[in-house]
């Protein structure tokens, strides 16, 4: 192959990278902005739609469903001015940016939303005691938030909707759901998983930095 129509293909496929590159990094941006102004909008838009859902849905099945726009109310009083970063790596990290805008959207849109729709899903597909993780998630959320409170003796972004919104939804959903010991004991792991591994990862990453800022 010629070395001028090679050079002009590595030039092709490295401007091709970083146009993706770009895009990406613009689409992070665009949803740092907006996510959590979108997530109060889609909770009112599924709330809007529950009477039509309890039509044609069975109980259990509107349950894991009110799931979704819970959550979404409670990162709104989190996220909203990224407060719960700012929180985060402020008071439990000593400044160090160990929670990331990258990071915030991955726990919070395919961590939560996602996990949800699965739950949604299995309870629609399967049966309702295989979406367990759902309510357990809320619950060890809305737990870890008041520990936080009384940890800190003060506010954490997100306590009140998981008081109001987070135990009631939560507990009253694995009161009516019918569901085996291993179906609960596998929604409760499931929600103690996801929630570990944030942690894991998040005091990973801020290990991390301390060390590289003391190499400097």
């Amino acid at each position: 192959m010629d070395s001028k129509v090679l050079e002009h293909l590595i030039r092709v496929q490295m401007d091709a990278g970083c146009s993706i590159r770009i895009a990406k990094d613009g689409m992070t941006d665009w949803l740092a902005k907006y996510w959590v102004q979108g997530a109060l909008f889609m909770a009112m838009a599924l709330l809007a739609l529950v009477p039509l859902v309890f039509e044609v849905w069975w109980p259990q099945l509107l349950l894991i469903y009110l799931h979704s726009p819970g959550y979404m109310l409670h990162q709104v009083e989190e996220h909203t001015g990224d407060r719960f970063r700012t929180f985060i790596n402020q008071r439990l990290f000593g400044g160090v940016e160990a929670l990331t805008t990258l990071g915030v959207l991955w726990i919070n849109l395919p961590g939560v939303w996602g996990v949800n729709l699965v739950a949604l899903y299995l309870a629609y597909f399967v049966a309702p005691g295989f979406a367990l993780v759902a309510p357990y998630l809320m619950l060890v959320n809305a737990i870890v938030h008041l520990g936080t409170v009384a940890r800190t003796r003060g506010y954490n972004p997100g306590p009140w909707t998981s008081l109001f919104v987070f135990f009631p939804l939560a507990i009253t959903t694995l009161s009516l759901i019918p569901a085996s010991a291993a179906q609960h004991a596998a929604g409760l792991g499931a929600a103690l998983f996801i929630h570990l591994l944030i942690a894991v990862g998040t005091a990973r990453r801020a290990v991390h930095l301390r060390l590289a800022q003391k190499a400097q």
